[in-house]
């Protein structure tokens, strides 16, 4: 499982994951499944794009997505 933070890679224009400064998954794909750290608990979504990053279930978009806590398998 990678856990850390998603953050947006410019070379790739997808979202990845960071631990630290250093990418753990240098860029997510459109239907990926990941969990995420929101009010204290993790929550299964998946990450869409749609002339934006977002996020399906819990509706988070664009700039709300960066340094989120994540974990993926």
């Amino acid at each position: 499982m990678i856990k850390g933070r998603l953050g947006y890679n410019s070379e790739n224009d997808r979202y990845g994951v960071l631990l630290m400064d250093l990418w753990e998954d240098e860029g997510l794909h459109c239907g990926e499944t990941l969990e995420i750290l929101l009010d204290g608990k993790w929550q299964s979504d998946r990450i869409e794009f749609d002339s934006e990053w977002y996020l399906v279930y819990s509706k988070l978009r664009g700039s709300d997505l960066e340094y989120l806590p994540v974990r993926i398998k």
